[in-house]
C-alpha cells in the first residue's frame, strides 16, 4: 500500500470533511453525546469550514492518501494562540498549533499518523515556529502516548467546547528544530 502525504488544496474540502466526520468522534470522551459530536462537526468540520481553512494563509493542512483516497489529515495553525490558558502555558515563541491530527480507523498502527506528524513538524518549523503545541482531551490515553512518543510534554490545561459542554484538555508542547537556510 502506497501512502502519500501532501499539502491539501482547494478541491480537497470534501475529502477533509469526510475524514473529519469519521475521526473526530473517535477522539471524544465516552460521555460526549452524539448530538454534541454532530453539532461540532457541522460547525467546525464541514466542507465550507475546510474551504475557509484552506484559504487562510495562517493555516497549513496536510492530507494523507492511499489508493482508496483520503485516510488522514493534520492542520497546523501559525501564530500566537487566542486561548488565554494556552498563552499562559506554552513556553516557546513563535509558536504553532497542531490543531488536528486524525487517521481513519483501519489505518491506525501503520505509520500514517507518524508520517503526518513528521511532516506537520517540518511545516511548522519551516514557517518559523520555535515550538508547536496541541490540546488533547485529558481522557485520551492513546493520544497522550502518541504525542509523548513524538516529543510533546504536558505544559498546562485548557477547556474545549463540544456541544454545550466544556471538556478538559491537556496542553502539550514540544520544541522544533530550526530549518537551515
Amino acid at each position: 500500500m502506497t501512502i502519500t502525504i501532501r499539502p491539501a488544496s482547494a478541491g480537497d474540502e470534501a475529502a477533509l470533511a469526510a475524514v473529519a466526520a469519521v475521526t473526530f468522534p473517535l477522539a471524544c470522551p465516552p460521555h460526549t453525546t452524539e448530538e454534541a459530536k454532530a453539532a461540532f462537526i457541522a460547525a467546525v468540520l464541514s466542507e465550507e469550514r475546510f474551504a475557509e481553512y484552506l484559504a487562510d494563509p495562517a493555516r497549513r493542512l496536510l492530507l494523507a492518501e492511499d489508493e482508496s483516497g483520503a485516510i488522514g489529515y493534520t492542520m497546523v495553525n501559525l501564530g500566537e494562540p487566542s486561548d488565554e490558558d494556552v498563552r499562559g502555558s506554552i513556553r516557546l515563541r513563535p509558536s504553532a498549533e497542531l490543531s488536528k491530527c486524525y487517521v481513519m480507523p483501519g489505518h491506525h498502527g501503520h505509520g500514517v499518523a507518524g508520517r503526518l506528524m513528521t511532516e506537520s513538524l517540518r511545516v511548522a518549523a519551516e514557517a518559523g515556529a520555535a515550538g508547536i503545541w496541541l490540546g488533547v482531551n485529558e481522557e485520551n490515553d492513546r493520544a497522550h502516548r502518541f504525542y509523548g512518543k513524538h516529543g510533546f510534554e504536558r505544559v498546562g490545561s485548557k477547556r474545549f467546547l463540544v456541544g454545550d459542554r466544556y471538556e478538559d484538555d491537556w496542553v502539550m508542547e514540544r520544541p522544533l528544530e530550526p530549518v537551515a537556510g
